[in-house]
C-alpha cells in the first residue's frame, strides 16, 4: 500500500487524526459511563468513534513505518515506534469498554425492571466508571508520550 498524497507521506496528516479523535473518544466513553445525560445524547456515536480509532491508529503506525522505511531509522524515530506500538492495544480496550458501556446501559443498566437487583446496577455502574476512567486515562498518556516522541524525532535538531 502506498502511504501517500501527491507524493508527500500520510503519516503527519493521520497523525493529526489520531491525536484528536483518541483522546476525543475516551472523553466520550468516560462521560458515557459517568453522566446519563451525555449517555443518552452520545448514543451509538461513542461507539462509532472508538471503532473509527480502532481502525485509523494501525493505518497511522502502518503509514508510519514506510515514512521511517523511507527516511532511514534513527533512535528517536525508534522510541516513537516502540511507544506507538503500545497505542494500538490501548484503543482496542478502549473500544472493547465503549461497547460494554453501551450495551450495558442500553439494554440493562438504564432500563427500569427489577432485574438485576438495584445493588447489581449500582455495582456494575461503579465499575463501569473506574474501567473507563482507567482506560481513558492510559489511552490519553500514550497519546501524549508518542506524539512527544514523534515530535521530538521530527523537531529534536532543529530547535
Amino acid at each position: 500500500m502506498d502511504f501517500q498524497i501527491s507524493g508527500l507521506p500520510l503519516h503527519p496528516l493521520l497523525v493529526h487524526l489520531v491525536v484528536v479523535g483518541v483522546p476525543a473518544s475516551a472523553v466520550a466513553v468516560v462521560l458515557h459511563a459517568c453522566w446519563p445525560t451525555a449517555r443518552r445524547r452520545l448514543g451509538i456515536v461513542t461507539v462509532l468513534l472508538a471503532v473509527a480509532m480502532t481502525a485509523l491508529v494501525p493505518v497511522t503506525a502502518a503509514a508510519g513505518t514506510a515514512l521511517a522505511s523511507a527516511i532511514g531509522a534513527s533512535a528517536a524515530v525508534a522510541v516513537h515506534a516502540a511507544r506507538a506500538a503500545v497505542l494500538t492495544p490501548l484503543v482496542a480496550a478502549l473500544l472493547v469498554v465503549a461497547v460494554a458501556d453501551y450495551l450495558w446501559f442500553r439494554f440493562v443498566g438504564d432500563v427500569p425492571g427489577e432485574r438485576p437487583s438495584a445493588r447489581i446496577r449500582t455495582l456494575v455502574k461503579i465499575l463501569a466508571i473506574v474501567v473507563s476512567l482507567g482506560i481513558a486515562i492510559a489511552v490519553i498518556v500514550a497519546v501524549v508520550l508518542v506524539g512527544d516522541a514523534g515530535a521530538r524525532a521530527v523537531w529534536g535538531g532543529v530547535i
